[in-house]
């Protein structure tokens, strides 16, 4: 029995839409279009990102270590600010290394195994840097509305309990996220920004991510709602207690109560557009837009907040500046030796 002409050209498509789908449900690497956006100043760029990156890290090891080492400092306001660097750490050492690697060199793939990796450590940095937000907050408001009992209401270790429960609890969400993540088929390649975040994959997705989608919303809705709530209800209450205080009093805790105001909202607002730009807008966002506002979100945390929590917190500064005259007093020294 012979094949007829329809026959063959029937067969010779299906053979050849089966391999394509093959082909294209085997994405092994991705492309990273935010990249290939910065290709001109690439060079310039990954100077830049290497520059952030460094002095990130070196003023948060500093305040970590003087925090650590001076008992005068050993209260729960400076624990969640050196919980805070630690996380500015992680996060920047999740985003920027790779990020200056990439631009130097000329790289605008990853791997799925790799994008996976990074989109987890940057929504873990990310999770937490808005719950430690919080329980910063909540720690203000106790110390101004109840300065007489602040030291039995939040002791050291409360506040370290307080970062442990934070990390164990944004690790095991993420965790039953990302097991979610990897069961969806992907049908593309390109990812609109510099970074891996599950929002970019799960956009590629041929395959139902409903499951997903439901799980992500609400824990997301989750954290930033609960986060808004417990800070803006702290700030208000704050704001009333200020006004009743002596002046100075009240300029003290307005002067820390803004600081972290225009901090923690505009972390918030970078943070709500990466996490939703998919689910609330299916128009079209130039990869510019992406870039610029998904990058902002990670480098005003990475660089701001080491800076004000750091620097301008008056015990931290002057124990800082201490420290970097006695580094720079140690290093005349040696040159004379």
């Amino acid at each position: 029995m012979g094949y007829n002409i329809q026959d063959l050209v029937l067969h010779n498509t299906e053979q050849t839409m089966v391999e394509n789908v093959s082909m294209v449900f085997n994405i092994q690497d991705f492309v990273l279009l935010g990249l290939k956006e910065m290709e001109q100043l690439r060079y310039f760029y990954s100077v830049v990102a290497l520059l952030i990156y460094l002095s990130t890290v070196f003023l948060c090891t500093l305040v970590v270590y003087i925090v650590r080492t001076e008992q005068s400092l050993h209260e729960p306001m400076y624990i969640l600010i050196c919980g805070m660097m630690v996380n500015v750490m992680f996060g920047s050492s999740a985003f920027l290394p790779k990020l200056t690697i990439d631009l130097f060199s000329g790289w605008t793939t990853v791997s799925l195994p790799a994008c996976l990796t990074q989109a987890f450590f940057i929504q873990t940095f990310i999770s937490v840097e808005i719950l430690s937000f919080t329980i910063m907050g909540f720690d203000r408001y106790l110390a101004v509305g109840f300065p007489l009992r602040y030291h039995s209401l939040m002791t050291n270790k409360k506040a370290i309990f307080s970062l442990i429960f934070i990390w164990s609890f944004v690790i095991l969400i993420l965790l039953v996220g990302f097991q979610l993540v990897i069961r969806i088929t992907l049908c593309g390649n390109s990812i609109y920004n510099v970074y891996c975040e599950t929002m970019s994959l799960t956009r590629l997705a041929c395959s139902s991510t409903f499951t997903y989608t439901v799980y992500g919303t609400t824990v997301t809705l989750l954290i930033f709602i609960g986060s808004a709530v417990i800070v803006i209800y702290c700030y208000i209450c704050t704001i009333i207690i200020c006004l009743k205080i002596s002046k100075e009093a009240s300029q003290k805790a307005m002067h820390t109560l803004v600081t972290h105001i225009i901090t923690y909202t505009t972390f918030m607002a970078c943070s709500l557009f990466v996490a939703f730009r998919y689910r609330l807008y299916s128009g079209p966002i130039s990869t510019v837009t992406h870039i610029v506002i998904s990058v902002a979100g990670l480098l005003i945390s990475c660089t701001v907040n080491p800076l004000i929590y750091g620097i301008r917190t008056e015990a931290l500064r002057i124990k800082v500046i201490h420290t970097l005259k006695k580094i720079s007093q140690k290093k005349t020294l040696s040159k004379f030796k």
